[in-house]
């Protein structure tokens, strides 16, 4: 066997060719007129005769001079945690029990599990509860220390 008799198992489909006549219609699924319906079609960048955004960032010579993005619609925006105080946990939560993204969903602290959870040390814990899966301020695990709680994970 050479390598020109290697056959593909699988038969290429033909890329749908738009824009011809035939069983589609006259306009075939473009609309009618406009810069969309026209054969040359648009480059990937272009947003609507706005300036490109290749061109709004700034530039500089050199591998390793980056410039920061300082752009409306590139700035990277985190999710912040949804902030849960010790004080409202003490009133939810009774003695012995876990505090895990489950849980809290059930009490209806936040919507889903998906959301990320941080407690804060406003108030007292005067519980032993089981805390899983949660971030803590500094001073919160300090007293969830001190209340004998445990954390896992």
């Amino acid at each position: 066997m050479q390598l020109h008799d290697v056959q593909p198992k699988t038969k290429r489909k033909d890329t749908k060719r738009v824009g011809r006549g035939g069983s589609r219609g006259t306009y075939s699924g473009r609309g009618q007129k406009g810069q969309k319906a026209r054969s040359g079609g648009m480059r990937p960048d272009f947003r609507g005769g706005d300036t490109p955004l290749w061109k709004l960032f700034p530039k500089q010579r050199g591998a390793n001079k980056k410039t920061d993005i300082k752009h409306r619609m590139f700035q990277i925006r985190q999710e912040k945690p949804v902030a849960l105080n010790l004080d409202s946990l003490n009133k939810a939560f009774s003695d012995g029990e876990t505090v895990s993204k489950d849980t809290l969903v059930e009490k209806g602290f936040i919507k889903n599990a998906k959301v990320k959870v941080k407690i804060l040390s406003d108030g007292k814990l005067e519980k032993k509860l089981t805390f899983s899966e949660l971030n803590f301020s500094e001073s919160a695990l300090k007293k969830i220390k001190d209340s004998g709680s445990t954390i896992n994970g």
